[in-house]
């Protein structure tokens, strides 16, 4: 019987059985394209990546703008690497918003090796009553959304530093909460000790008031407390949109502030000439100790960039670039005891701890060296469902801890033991997981239901509360559990030696001869993979790290079947480690 008119020379369709024959075929026998390069992507970046880098030493150093606040985007959460001259020949670096040197107290349970890292900079504090401007005037010189900014008075609790930069000359700035003196709350009282350490600490005060409304009582009672401090201070009359202010400026002379300034944070008005205005001062006080390098530039000539100060410009927190600390997140639900463990971690008074749950809501950090490591502890507010904040504050101070905790290395995942894991505890793990952190998981207060456990119940069991956790927290498995107190300061050594660990871990790299090696000897036939989902692995290589990923070369482009994938991961852990760090993977068909 002769064939139908047409239908001998007719193509299989694409989903038949024949298609799928049909298409096998052509891929199993692809001919190389002919016009296909010698050399590979990756050499070719790495080619025009130094072109870049050759290119970029020949320029000349650009010109700075004469304004004093640079217009644009404002810059992201995680701040620049600073190197100083101290540290430029150990490697180690002090990076924004550290410590002042006047919180060297230390604290039962700290490690004896830990200190907090000073800095020389001239410091610039911001300080007045609630609700007139100080944390906007704050991100208009750091020129970042650091500090939390809304109608509500009372925002801003802790003391939140940044750094300014004004025609080549730096400084650090701290904004701090509205100071009622003669307030006796529990809150309102630790903000005024905060402002405190803030005024000690400061080179130069900057007292703001609000120009729309008139002075009063609190005013005069911080000017009273500033000249106690015996530091040079300016007023900055905020908020003045218009040129209205002759009218009004003998009614804030009644302060007995020389130095007056008026300026508006929110449109930029008067910052350059405050910042003049600061700069010359504490030059005058001879309080910055000026380098040799601001010298000249003050003098008016220039000074060339040293390959030295082009290759700190390079400097990434991560990626294959020299890392100079190890950022870490202290993350968790409300009243778990983050701020009790950053003020045992760095051997200071640095948060508000109260027993109101939701009383830091400005991410609080602080630099501290330990066994010549840089480690920056981050204390975030606490992350609650979308439901259950209500007030403005609340929903920032989330989304920044959120931010927060995506911009660190490490992540502590802040546990009270005496209510146990819950729901929110493993949500948390999940940004956490997700954003590639390294995660350990800290069960804070374990004195509570062991030694010090009041309700007649036996002592937990760390080994039963630790199966419980897992349990719940399936998904972070690699990540490592310590039990402490930092009431107490119990295992806090240990829980810095496992910071450095993880951290190091996070950045391990292993050689493609290692993996081709490791591949030799996995036996893969013990993975549990269904029969359609298997797949051929020729060789294997680590494409980066922090979080460590890894590309499979594979005969065919298919993702990985989540029992494989994990089959996988434990061969991976088991001979190289990377102990409490998430592996990525990517597959490529090999053509």
């Amino acid at each position: 019987m002769k064939p139908v008119k047409g239908t001998k020379g007719r193509k299989p369709k694409p989903h038949s059985k024949g298609g799928r024959r049909a298409k096998k075929a052509v891929a199993a026998h692809r001919a190389a394209a002919p016009d296909r390069a010698r050399t590979s992507r990756a050499a070719a970046k790495r080619q025009a990546a130094r072109k870049a880098e050759e290119n970029s030493g020949k320029k000349a150093v650009a010109r700075k703008s004469p304004a004093g606040v640079r217009r644009g985007p404002m810059r992201p959460i995680a701040e620049d690497v600073i190197e100083t001259d101290e540290t430029a020949e150990t490697g180690l670096a002090v990076v924004a918003l550290p410590a002042g040197p006047g919180e060297a107290s230390r604290r039962p349970g700290a490690s004896g090796r830990s200190k907090t890292v000073a800095n020389r900079l001239p410091l610039i504090a911001i300080v007045g009553r609630p609700n007139v401007g100080k944390s906007t005037l704050f991100n208009r010189l750091t020129r970042s959304r650091r500090s939390i900014v809304g109608d509500e008075p009372g925002i801003t609790r802790d003391r939140i530093y940044g750094e300014t930069e004004w025609l080549g000359r730096t400084a650090r700035v701290v904004d701090t909460g509205g100071i009622v003196p003669q307030d006796q709350n529990l809150i309102p009282a630790e903000i005024l000790r905060q402002a405190r350490v803030a005024l000690e600490e400061a080179s130069l005060i900057v007292m703001v008031t609000d120009g729309r409304t008139a002075l009063s009582g609190p005013d005069y009672e911080l000017a009273r407390l500033l000249f106690k401090s015996g530091k040079p201070v300016l007023l900055a009359v905020n908020k003045i949109d218009t040129g209205r202010m002759e009218e009004q400026e003998a009614e804030f002379r009644r302060l007995g502030i020389r130095d007056l300034l008026p300026i508006s944070a929110e449109h930029g008005t008067g910052i350059d000439d405050m910042l003049e205005h600061i700069f010359s001062r504490i030059q005058a006080e001879n309080l910055n100790g000026v380098g040799e390098r601001e010298a000249m530039e003050h003098d008016g000539s220039e000074m060339e960039d040293s390959p030295a100060d082009v290759q700190r410009d390079r400097l990434r927190t991560h990626g294959e670039y020299r890392q100079h600390e190890i950022s870490i997140a202290i993350v968790g639900r409300p009243n778990v005891g983050k701020s009790t463990l950053l003020n045992v971690l760095t051997g200071s008074s640095r948060a508000i701890v109260s027993p109101v749950a939701g009383t830091t809501r400005d991410a609080v950090d602080e630099l501290v060296e330990y066994d010549g490591s840089l480690l920056r502890f981050v204390d975030t507010a606490g992350i609650r469902r979308k439901g259950k904040t209500k007030a403005m504050a609340e929903k920032l101070s989330v989304v920044m801890a959120r931010r927060h905790l995506e911009a660190a290395d490490v992540a502590l995942l802040v546990i009270d033991a005496t209510e146990g894991v819950t729901a929110a505890d493993a949500t948390i793990g999940g940004y956490a997981h997700e954003s590639g952190r390294s995660v350990i998981l800290v069960v804070n207060k374990w004195d509570l239901v062991t030694t010090g456990r009041t309700d007649g119940k036996p002592p937990a069991e760390q080994a039963i509360f630790e199966r419980q956790l897992r349990n719940v927290l399936k998904y972070l498995a690699y990540a490592p559990v310590l039990f402490i107190s930092a009431a107490e300061g119990k295992n806090i050594h240990s829980l810095l030696k496992l910071v450095r660990e993880i951290g190091a871990e996070r950045r391990k790299r292993v050689s493609t001869g290692q993996m081709n090696r490791f591949l030799e000897q996995v036996d893969f036939e013990r993975a549990t993979v269904p029969m359609a989902n298997k797949m051929r692995i020729f060789y294997m290589t680590q494409a980066g790290v922090a979080p460590p990923t890894f590309i499979l070369f594979t005969n065919r482009q298919a993702k990985l079947h989540f029992s494989f994938e994990r089959f996988l991961e434990n061969q991976i852990r088991a001979a190289f480690g990377f102990r409490g760090t998430p592996i990525r993977f990517k597959v490529r068909a090999r053509d």
